[in-house]
């Protein structure tokens, strides 16, 4: 089970991140100027079911492109949404209180993938070859 404090961590754990507070002390990560992930301001396209009001609690990653988007979606629809706003946008949408129903390793990968779609090539590159990783990133 992990948590918005885990979600930090990896984030910040990640090469040149850094962290920003936003609209309402909301945070984003970002790598080389760019946003890799952020808790969102409430929207109306993401609205509760129940209640109708807009989702205070929606944390966005990005993704590389829609193929991964839809491997996400896919995997774990009672985790992950996106909502119209992000049609044709490569970025996942979870409900922070939903982050319970994700493990450590895997909130690794959506952290690394995230930070991966926005990082610069080179920096991106080095740091999958010092994981043992794939060196041909694109």
């Amino acid at each position: 089970m992990v948590t918005m404090r885990d979600v930090e961590k990896i984030a910040l754990s990640m090469p040149g991140a850094s962290k920003e507070l936003r609209d309402d002390d909301r945070p984003a990560y970002l790598v080389d100027k760019k946003v890799f992930c952020f808790h969102r301001t409430p929207r109306r396209d993401a609205l509760d079911p129940v209640t109708g009001d807009r989702l205070d609690d929606v944390f966005v990653f990005h993704v590389a492109d829609e193929e991964m988007k839809s491997m996400w979606l896919a995997e774990r629809p009672s985790v992950y949404f996106t909502t119209e706003h992000f049609n044709g946008y490569a970025a996942i949408l979870v409900r922070i209180g939903s982050l319970a129903e994700v493990d450590h390793d895997e909130l690794f990968e959506l952290v690394s993938d995230a930070w991966l779609a926005r990082a610069p090539k080179r920096l991106a590159q080095h740091w999958l070859e010092e994981q043992g990783l794939d060196s041909e990133y694109e």
